[in-house]
């Protein structure tokens, strides 16, 4: 199977290459030119782990790797590193239930295709033959930096370059951040925001200059963020393993169409559940869930997309975007395929600030539904969840939560991040005071009756290596200095 560019004016390639290309020669997307055919038989999974799921996800879109080498990265992604057999868990509140997807090493989402990437990525790249060492250059609103620095810490012919917005990051995501200690490991902050890194990284992955420059020294890019379909095919497995649960615990019967509801700002997780329905995932709706930064709610609502606004720094600040690069691939999609058609939308967007979808194609996302949430209720969203049933959920999942609305669907809410991330606004909605580091921690432990994470127990007791902080405009530069380039 093959992969083509959103844009149309790049090569098809094979799933390895696309894997390590992060992105297209011509600024698009890579995405599959075809659907894999997988017979999901919902009796079946019911009875599969998540490994035996995602081997089967992960050879239908990466058709080029063997078997040996598919069972390999299975089992290295998802193995001891997470606090759960089972990798993810439901945790079921009447016809809602939530995901838990932050049983990994840094208590995100972004673990899942995260601790796959990196045996994607190097076993890709002996399937080219390449020598060449791999920089991973990635912009991050708080948690992908911290998930891939996790992933790809000391792997072997890599460099892992980060770029985070110095104002907004919770003080845990800063500080497993700043203490990272791979030795090729590379953390800057910036003083713009996630879109300033964001759009600096999409223009540097496909600069024809400096990506000479790198060849000359035996390097070349490619990307830990979404943009990579090595990151976002390991996220369709939970969505999948999800239903199957419902499935075996008689909630759903194979077949029964159920809701989707994700917390997202890049696209990328309730994109995987798109994907996830094109290979058979019954979805009757999907509701992307947006804090202020609420561009994606406006498109959906409206077809028009204007990321002219100002951008907000929330108390959920890994949603904290305003041009979401995924949406690219739903576009693709959404207008037949048309490349011509997302090639004008995104040039307008990069000269204009904004695009207007077609009628044709703003019929095609009838299923999507979008909602915000303002900071003060995803505070009032955290306390209720508590108080009315004993349950702890962080400020994304808290936006997802404020987004869902009691249908006769079964829903499936990605939560995306353990509460244990952000304690200060977990703290703030339990009306407890701040006091920051690992007092916020104990602080959150003996309010909730829960346990510390072993993951960020002793994240305050670790020396802080990283303390770089630049303008955006610097970001080329530091990337050369980083590099010796």
């Amino acid at each position: 199977m093959n992969y083509v560019s959103t844009r149309g004016q790049a090569p098809a390639v094979t799933s390895s290459q696309a894997i390590i290309n992060g992105i297209a020669p011509d600024g698009g997307l890579y995405v599959p030119e075809k659907w894999p055919k997988l017979k999901l038989d919902w009796k079946n999974l019911s009875q599969q782990s998540y490994q035996e799921i995602a081997t089967q996800v992960f050879d239908a879109f990466f058709d080029d790797f063997t078997v040996q080498e598919i069972d390999h990265i299975i089992s290295k992604s998802y193995g001891n590193q997470w606090d759960a057999e089972s990798i993810v868990t439901l945790h079921n509140e009447n016809k809602l239930h939530y995901i838990e997807l932050f049983h990994g090493p840094t208590l995100a989402f972004k673990d899942v295709a995260l601790q796959a990437l990196p045996h994607l990525l190097t076993t890709a790249a002996k399937k080219q033959s390449l020598n060449d060492k791999i920089v991973i250059l990635t912009a991050t609103s708080g948690d992908t930096g911290t998930a891939a620095m996790s992933g790809f810490a000391n792997v072997e012919n890599t460099e892992i370059v980060v770029f985070y917005p110095e104002v907004g990051v919770s003080d845990i995501q800063r500080q497993q951040m700043q203490t990272e200690e791979g030795h090729n490991a590379h953390v800057t902050a910036i003083t713009g925001n996630f879109d300033d890194a964001q759009k600096a990284v999409k223009s540097i992955l496909s600069d024809e200059r400096l990506i000479q420059e790198l060849s000359e020294k035996g390097m070349r890019f490619s990307s830990a963020n979404s943009i990579n379909i090595g990151r976002l095919v390991p996220q369709i497995v939970y969505y999948i393993y999800a239903y199957a649960q419902l499935v075996k615990n008689d909630v759903v019967v194979p077949g029964e169409e159920i809701n989707i509801d994700v917390p997202t700002g890049n696209f990328g997780n309730v994109l995987a559940s798109y994907y996830a329905s094109q290979l058979g995932l019954p979805v009757h709706q999907f509701t992307v869930a947006s804090d202020e930064n609420n561009v994606l709610t406006d498109f959906f609502n409206t077809g028009i997309y204007d990321r002219q606004r100002d951008f907000k720094v929330t108390n959920s600040p890994a949603m904290d975007i305003l041009v979401s690069s995924n949406l690219e691939r739903l576009l693709y999609f959404a207008s037949g395929r048309n490349d011509e058609e997302v090639r004008q939308y995104m040039k307008s967007l990069a000269e204009n600030g904004q695009y207007t979808l077609t009628d044709k194609t703003r019929n095609y996302l009838q299923k999507f539904t979008a909602k915000f949430a303002t900071q003060s209720q995803v505070v009032d969203t955290i306390k209720d969840v508590f108080e009315n049933s004993g349950y702890l959920i962080d400020p994304h999942t808290a936006v997802g939560r404020f987004a869902y609305e009691e249908e006769t669907q079964q829903t499936l809410l990605a939560a995306t991040a353990s509460p244990y991330k952000f304690p200060q606004t977990v703290l703030a909605a339990l009306q407890e005071k701040n006091e920051g580091g690992v007092v916020d921690l104990q602080k959150l432990a003996e309010r909730t009756n829960t346990v510390i994470p072993a993951q960020v127990a002793t994240l305050f007791d670790k020396t802080i290596v990283h303390t770089k902080i630049i303008e955006p405009a610097m970001i080329m530069q530091s990337i050369k200095d980083e590099l010796s380039i």
